[in-house]
């Protein structure tokens, strides 16, 4: 089996935000980072060269395969913000109403700036996904 690619590293968070050219983005940064530290407890750390994740858990899937990912995480990317968290609880249709400018993608949220979305409720989704993920695993 492959080895994953997504992995807790050494690498600090600030030096990683350090990297980040549009002021604006980190300041998104800095502030998504409150909210998840704040739902988690856990401070952030750096799962492969690019995701700021909090906590962790351990995964098994029917196939067989399994590994270790972080709870909930993001990604400044080119154009978007990679939000990562559980999409498709029953519950979080309402709150994607609400949410604000994004798109959806497998187990993320994508957002350009987070003037653009609710942060009350993008903090509940979090709380939501989080709690899903420890159930479960």
């Amino acid at each position: 089996m492959a080895e994953l690619k997504t992995k807790s590293t050494e690498v600090t968070v600030d030096s990683f935000l350090d990297t980040v050219a549009d002021e604006k983005v980190r300041n998104d940064c800095f502030t998504i980072i409150q909210i998840m530290e704040k739902v988690t407890g856990e401070k952030p750390k750096m799962w492969g060269p690019s995701i700021i994740g909090f906590g962790k858990y351990h995964y098994k899937y029917d196939s067989g395969h399994e590994g270790d990912y972080c709870l909930t995480g993001f990604s400044p990317r080119k154009g978007n913000l990679s939000i990562y968290v559980y999409v498709g609880l029953p519950d979080q249709a309402d709150l994607l109403v609400k949410l604000g400018k994004h798109k959806i993608g497998k187990g993320c949220l994508y957002i350009k700036k987070l003037d653009d979305v609710d942060l009350d409720v993008l903090e509940r989704m979090v709380v939501q996904a989080v709690d899903y993920l420890k159930k479960k695993y």
